[in-house]
């Protein structure tokens, strides 16, 4: 199925969670944040929301540095 991941279209397999989209993209979980569909979604949500057709993620990631 087709979805929009920060501003570009990505295949992904159907069922697939936000957490799994994460892990896929080698990001750690605990430092991304995810909006879908213009909703925040919590990170204890994560591994039980699945990505729909035509689902629209934005994932921020947090770096720290000094």
């Amino acid at each position: 199925m087709k979805i929009v991941c920060n501003g570009k279209e990505k295949e992904v397999r159907d069922g697939l969670t936000i957490e799994e989209l994460i892990v896929d993209l080698e990001l750690n979980p605990d430092t991304v944040v995810a909006e879908c569909n213009g909703a925040i979604v919590l990170r204890p949500d994560y591994p039980d929301r699945q990505l729909s057709e035509g689902s629209v993620l934005e994932l921020i990631r947090f770096v720290g540095g000094g």
